[in-house]
């Protein structure tokens, strides 16, 4: 079975940016595509940023058992990763890349122990991490509001996760992934 290497971060820390990076290097990486119930935002399309369910739909296949985890963020605002969605990229002879909630990122940690690596990435400040959210330009003040007010509870999971970067510098937090990540997957 191939390795697993999850990543978790407040919205905003630069952790999306960090994925595609490594995704772009040449380490067998297969980007695990989560569920949400939450509709697409901007160009994001359906089985390539997300697997985009109705809250009807997310509820059916959790009663079904088909969620390796997933959590309900906010009402009716559900995301999660899918079994059949590890088994798809470890069937190819892939490595798995997640990037997924704090919460999912030690429950997937939890299940799979050492074939997995957590990594959690930081942002340098709560006020940077505002002034990136709303350079964005994708959400309302309400949900930015409510993001750092999230924020401030997931940077209290950071311990327990493997490793953690702060992004304070883009291009420094990218070579310190790399790093980390090449020597998990040549163990």
């Amino acid at each position: 079975m191939g390795k697993l290497v999850i990543f978790s971060a407040p919205s905003g820390a630069g952790k999306s940016t960090i994925v595609n990076y490594l995704l772009s290097q040449n380490l067998n990486l297969q980007f695990s595509i989560s569920a949400t119930s939450r509709p697409p935002r901007g160009t994001e399309k359906h089985g390539i940023e997300y697997y985009f369910l109705s809250p009807e739909e997310f509820r059916q296949k959790i009663d079904n058992d088909e969620f390796l985890e997933f959590e309900e963020v906010y009402k009716d605002r559900f995301y999660g990763t899918l079994k059949s969605e590890v088994e798809r990229i470890t069937n190819n002879g892939r490595n798995v890349l997640f990037d997924v909630d704090v919460v999912g990122g030690c429950n997937i940690k939890k299940y799979y122990g050492d074939k997995a690596l957590s990594i959690f990435v930081e942002p340098p400040s709560v006020e940077e991490l505002r002034k990136r959210l709303e350079n964005r330009g994708t959400d309302s003040l309400e949900i930015i509001s409510d993001r750092l007010a999230k924020a401030a509870i997931e940077m209290t999971f950071a311990s327990q996760f493997d490793k953690i970067i702060i992004n304070d510098n883009l291009d420094g937090a990218k070579a310190e992934v790399l790093k980390i990540v090449t020597e998990f997957l040549s163990r």
